[in-house]
């Protein structure tokens, strides 16, 4: 193999790293808003669910 074959071929590959490089910083980027997004669902869940937490209703049954 040839300097110059050598040198393409390295070439070759680092065009390959960097395209995996960016496909896999687009997978994290979508990730991290999915992670966002749950991450205030959960919030606004949490906060709907505080003021009923320290409510007791000591309410009859229907049926009596």
């Amino acid at each position: 193999m040839t300097p110059d074959e050598r040198i393409m071929e390295l070439e070759i590959k680092v065009a390959f790293q960097d395209k995996l490089l960016a496909d896999l910083d687009e997978v994290v980027r979508h990730l991290r808003d999915q992670i966002d997004t749950l991450r205030e669902e959960l919030a606004t869940l949490t906060e709907s669910l505080q003021p009923q937490r320290g409510e007791i209703v000591d309410e009859k049954p229907p049926h009596w």
